[in-house]
């Protein structure tokens, strides 16, 4: 085992890509501001039993994903594998329900999962995530998924599609289970030892099989939304009505029941190319099943190594903000003592300043700051300290400009 390469699955975020890290981050928590929706942060890691009750047992997530160990007191943990189950656990241990209510929440996470690596989609990856408590409304429904468009919009990608489905509540699944076993059950030799235990456990798991058998023994079955009560059916069409007044586009897929267990009535995926960047839906049952209230919920994931995949093969360019306003180039001893002073004064003045740290020469020094992509630099040198007076070169056009060394912040700010 080589001690210097990183585990399987995973991957280093470098220095030179960071910023659009830092880009999406800033844009996401923007819209969130907008829609009023405030952050939330939760454990790496939770009880297993967190994870096996809210999000299925019966959900490849938890049959063959988690990444769960036995901690030095014996207890059984669970490596995060999404976040709506801890978020979920937070509101009822902390009793955000005694507050304002709905409840809007967003997060960050990184999240784990098991899995085979392949493009986009890592066993160590990273999610933003909103979830919102306390409505029952459609509306709701509606602003998670504007939410979702306004931010993928907003990053740069143009082709979206938004699929969306019911699945009902679960007296409209469970009647439905008992149609689609029928209609399954000539074939049961043939599926997958995985979607044998779901026959009778949850039969609605073998249509997000990723099996081609499975898939193809289920791609006619009967579709859940011909089964959804006349309750569930409303919530829907008020849904769509909704999204229909925003102006947003969307296709009903029937195939969409998403991977975990919590999920009722609204499910959506947002599609680009060949990859789903979000998800997300109602689980208007996960926080009784953890022993609160009966509470009203939705939310979604949206995988940032996947967007940042699809950007990247939709040509969009991720602006650079964190390079440097400007460069100073010392020449001699004096001036590189001057040139820290200068620029610690100019940092706490909100400007951004790199300067020599290694005593390269001018010819050097330039190629460094036009390498580091600096908007402007300025040499410094015994004269100008003598004189107070310096030229600032814009290293886009190459034009200089005079200004006084010591009115140097009045440039940038």
């Amino acid at each position: 085992m080589l001690i210097t390469k990183a585990p399987k699955g995973t991957e280093d975020l470098l220095p030179q890509d960071s910023y659009k890290w830092q880009y999406l981050e800033k844009k996401f928590k923007e819209v969130c501001d907008n829609f009023g929706y405030k952050e939330i942060r939760v454990p790496t890691f939770e009880h297993t039993e967190l994870f096996e009750r809210g999000v299925g047992d019966t959900t490849d997530v938890v049959e063959k994903q988690m990444y769960t160990f036995n901690d030095k007191g014996g207890r059984s943990v669970t490596l995060r594998p999404e976040g709506t189950a801890s978020v979920a656990r937070c509101y009822l241990e902390n009793n955000l329900y005694s507050g304002v209510l709905p409840l809007k929440m967003w997060y960050n996470l990184p999240c784990f999962r098991y899995e085979n690596k392949q493009k986009g989609r890592l066993r160590e990856f990273h999610q933003f995530g909103i979830e919102a408590y306390g409505s029952k409304g459609p509306s709701i429904d509606a602003e998670v998924v504007a939410l979702a468009v306004t931010f993928l919009t907003n990053a740069g990608l143009a082709d979206l599609s938004v699929n969306i489905n019911s699945i009902g509540c679960p007296e409209c699944r469970k009647k439905y289970n008992e149609i689609l076993k029928e209609y399954l059950r000539p074939k049961y030799d043939e599926f997958c030892e995985t979607c044998k235990t779901r026959f009778d456990r949850n039969p609605l798991r073998i249509l997000d099989c990723k099996s081609e058998i499975c898939q193809s023994i289920a791609k006619d079955a009967p579709r859940l939304l011909d089964y959804i009560c006349e309750d569930c059916r409303e919530h829907f069409e008020s849904f769509k009505k909704a999204l229909e007044n925003m102006g947003i586009s969307y296709s009903v897929d029937n195939g969409i029941v998403r991977g975990l267990d919590y999920y009722t009535k609204t499910v959506f995926e947002i599609i680009s190319g060949p990859f789903t960047v979000c998800g997300g839906g109602r689980y208007d049952g996960l926080v009784e099943e953890f022993g609160g209230d009966k509470t009203p919920a939705i939310g979604f994931g949206l995988g940032i190594e996947r967007l940042l995949l699809r950007l990247e093969a939709n040509g969009v360019e991720i602006p650079d903000e964190t390079k440097p306003d400007l460069y100073i180039a010392p020449l001699g001893e004096t001036a590189a003592e001057a040139a820290q002073t200068i620029a610690f004064n100019l940092r706490k003045a909100g400007v951004k300043v790199e300067t020599d740290h290694i005593g390269r020469g001018l010819k050097p020094q330039m190629k460094y700051s036009d390498k580091i992509g600096s908007k402007f630099t300025l040499v410094l040198g015994d004269n100008e300290i003598e004189t107070g007076k310096i030229r600032l070169k814009n290293m886009e056009s190459g034009e200089q400009q005079e200004w006084e060394l010591d009115k140097i912040a009045e440039f940038f700010i």
